[in-house]
């Protein structure tokens, strides 16, 4: 994504020699020498620079992974009590299938270069890795990406799947659809990357840390599994009007946003995957170390314009100051300034988030029209917000950060955002980032929920989601609790016996 440092220059003996005078008694020893020490501390140098772009990369994966616990706690505190363990484990699960399958199959499909501009065909299995491209800390932060896909869709499809289909349709995902769409708009070699100017309307696509690339594949595929599934038992009632299923827990979803919220710092200033990079022309103190810091600035500037539009909007709406909503809108803005955070200015990350609690307060009300049920809102808030985020991008992105960005050797510079005088290739490339993640997403996990549907193991049975998840397929409760119409106490962890067809004894 962004600039390499300049390549080191040999030392050379021969050269260096002829700078000696006349009286020297061996110039060549000499010179020997002094390349000797040049040479040593170039590589000190050069040791020192991997190793802290490499400690920057680690750190920002670490932070991005932390996202998980975020997305268990939000899940947690976004369902009801006795459906809590459930999602939960599933979270757990994204994880550490998403590291099996990613690790065999995903990160090869996504950055197995040489490839092709479709698929990725190289690193299966880590075989032959690492190289001088890409080493461990590399595949470790794209990981934690892809299962960041896998939590957005568990949120959508929460408290009424069963629990293979979550095992099926993580694997699917980190292991085949999501890589595709990675290896297209971030590998050197896909067909619309910013790195493969030539392809796309001689732009390519500048989703930085992936409003499309992650948020949008998350959301759509969980948008699939819902709208397949069909609403929670008791979320519409007899005459189509919307009934509130609210979580057990605010105080998690609060505790899952704030965590969420510190993740994205490593989401979105850690895509430059190096942090010791200058800038050609610019000052001293100026480099890529400060376009990481503007890039953390436009991400907190569009989740608080959003959260606080989400606040006063929803207070206009419902005439109340709703904990959850605001906490909904903050991602919401993070979702749709993933796209373009290093390459906006701060004011445009303003009208971003400003926008994005728009879209995702209108997408509620027409999920609530058509009876679409999702209880994160996950599909309204990663798949609308990301992709307008997609779009706030190609208008806004800042002719000086695109070109510092995603430099183009050869090119005076490339496509810019359509409101700040570049044109309108980089708006037409985004569009079509939109639409064929909108196709291949819809292609491979709508039929993917179909046929699981088919095979009776995507949804649970009515008895048992009336029941919940927790005690009909984890044996037992999370914790005590006071459901909204249970007029019994649901005391500590209960144990009950489980039939191979899931009835309860």
């Amino acid at each position: 994504m962004s600039s390499s440092t300049a390549p080191i220059v040999p030392c050379s003996t021969t050269e260096l020699a002829t700078f000696f005078g006349p009286n020297t008694t061996n110039p060549f020893a000499a010179a020997a020498y002094i390349c000797s020490r040049f040479t040593s501390t170039s590589t000190q140098f050069a040791s020192t620079t991997y190793a802290l772009d490499s400690t920057f990369l680690l750190f920002s994966a670490y932070l991005v992974f932390s996202m998980q616990v975020g997305f268990a706690m939000l899940c947690a505190g976004s369902v009801r009590a006795k459906n809590t363990m459930n999602i939960m484990l599933t979270n757990v699960l994204d994880a550490a299938a998403g590291a099996l399958f990613y690790y065999l199959f995903g990160f090869a499909l996504a950055f197995g270069s040489p490839s092709n501009p479709f698929i990725g065909r190289r690193f299966f299995a880590l075989e032959s890795f690492p190289n001088s491209d890409v080493d461990f800390p590399y595949f470790l932060y794209q990981w934690s990406f892809a299962i960041a896909a896998a939590g957005i869709t568990s949120g959508s499809i929460a408290e009424r799947t069963q629990f293979v289909a979550y095992l099926i349709y993580s694997s699917f995902l980190t292991g085949f659809v999501y890589p595709v769409v990675s290896h297209w708009f971030w590998s050197e070699d896909g067909w619309a990357s910013a790195s493969n100017t030539h392809l796309l309307f001689g732009s390519g696509v500048i989703d930085f840390a992936g409003s499309g690339v992650v948020h949008m594949v998350g959301g759509i595929a969980g948008f699939w599994g819902a709208f397949i599934e069909g609403p929670r038992i008791g979320r519409f009632d007899h005459e189509g009007r919307s009934v509130a299923l609210r979580g057990h827990s605010a105080s998690l979803v609060v505790l899952g946003t704030f965590l969420l919220w510190v993740g994205w710092y490593g989401f979105n200033p850690g895509s430059f995957t190096k942090i010791l990079v200058t800038y050609d022309g610019s000052q001293a103190y100026y480099g890529q170390w400060s376009a990481i810091g503007r890039t953390a600035v436009t991400t907190t500037l569009a989740g608080c314009t959003a959260a606080l539009t989400t606040l006063f909007g929803k207070r206009i709406l419902s005439g109340h100051w709703n904990i959850t909503d605001v906490c909904n809108g903050l991602l919401g803005g993070f979702a749709a300034i993933t796209s373009g955070c290093a390459v906006v200015e701060p004011w445009a990350a303003i009208i971003c988030g400003f926008v994005a609690a728009g879209v995702l307060m209108g997408s509620n009300k027409l999920a609530e029209l058509y009876k679409y049920d999702d209880p994160l809102e996950a599909a309204q808030l990663h798949g609308g917000c990301g992709a307008w985020g997609v779009l706030s991008t190609a208008l806004f992105a800042s002719k000086k950060y695109v070109d510092e960005v995603y430099p183009v050797s050869g090119k005076v510079g490339r496509p810019y955002g359509l409101f700040m005088g570049g044109g309108g290739r980089l708006l037409a490339a985004h569009i079509v980032q939109i639409l064929s993640i909108i196709g291949w997403v819809s292609f491979t996990m709508g039929p993917l929920f179909l046929v699981l549907q088919k095979l009776k193991l995507l949804r649970i049975s009515p008895d048992d989601e009336m029941e919940g998840m927790d005690l009909t397929r984890h044996g037992g409760f999370a914790y005590a609790y006071n459901d909204d119409g249970d007029s019994n106490q649901r005391v500590g962890i209960q144990l009950r016996k489980i039939d191979g067809y899931g009835s309860t004894s």
